[in-house]
């Protein structure tokens, strides 16, 4: 079954991997076999580390976040905000949640504290879509995540082939998209946050055609592109 999700969690030195086979793997690098296999109700389609969790999202928009230290059973067992397929999720830097994307140009901000004031923090934007003259939308699915190591400012990546930067402390767009030959398959910012990875592959959401080749991108990144702008005061 394909291996959807992989991550380093470096306090322990594992790697932790989900897959369509409905499991959570984790992995010490000095053995061949698996150390712990934890069985889930769904494929897995993301998964991401954040601190001591693994968070796991599945189909039927299930999301479990464990315990890396304690594998049996999940610390909170949630359902996705967004009403379709999940797609990507991505952990904060300061530990405090995770932004998830979906099939339907949609990014939703989550927090792991289940009390009222951070839960009254989460919000949901629309993204990665395209309007014609007729003011019809287009909409494309967002396949990728990545947070700036230092800012905590994310990239996200979608099926129209482009690149944006968002604030989402204070709910900004950055910068105009940058564009590239195809879509937008995966994203990953360097330890230092000076480079952007980004993964152009077609992936076949109309099916069969004639498309680029598949290329990694390694995007230069300036201070001012993913810099927080908080908004001016009165």
């Amino acid at each position: 079954k394909p291996v959807k999700g992989v991550a380093f969690q470096k306090d322990l030195g594992c790697v932790v991997s989900g897959s369509w086979d409905k499991t959570m793997r984790t992995w010490d690098q000095r053995q061949a076999e698996c150390a712990s296999n934890t069985s889930l109700p769904d494929k897995v389609f993301t998964l991401a580390v954040c601190q001591n969790r693994v968070v796991v999202g599945t189909a039927n928009r299930h999301v479990l976040i464990y315990d890396v230290r304690k594998l049996g059973e999940p610390e909170q067992e949630r359902e996705s905000s967004l009403k379709f397929q999940t797609r990507c999720i991505r952990c904060f830097p300061n530990g405090l949640g995770y932004a998830l994307s979906s099939i339907e140009g949609r990014v939703a901000m989550e927090y792991f504290a289940p009390d009222a004031a951070s839960q009254a923090k989460k919000y949901a934007f629309k993204c990665h879509r395209a309007q014609d003259e007729k003011g019809v939308d287009t909409v494309y699915p967002v396949n990728a995540l990545s947070f700036h190591p230092t800012y905590g400012t994310f990239a996200t990546g979608g099926c129209d082939g482009k690149v944006i930067m968002w604030d989402g402390e204070n709910k900004k767009r950055l910068q105009a998209p940058w564009a590239y030959p195809s879509s937008i398959a995966a994203l990953a910012f360097s330890p230092t946050g000076a480079i952007l990875a980004v993964a152009s592959s077609y992936t076949f959401e109309e099916g069969e055609k004639d498309h680029p080749p598949d290329k990694v991108f390694f995007r230069p990144m300036s201070e001012q592109e993913v810099k927080p702008r908080p908004k001016q005061g009165l």
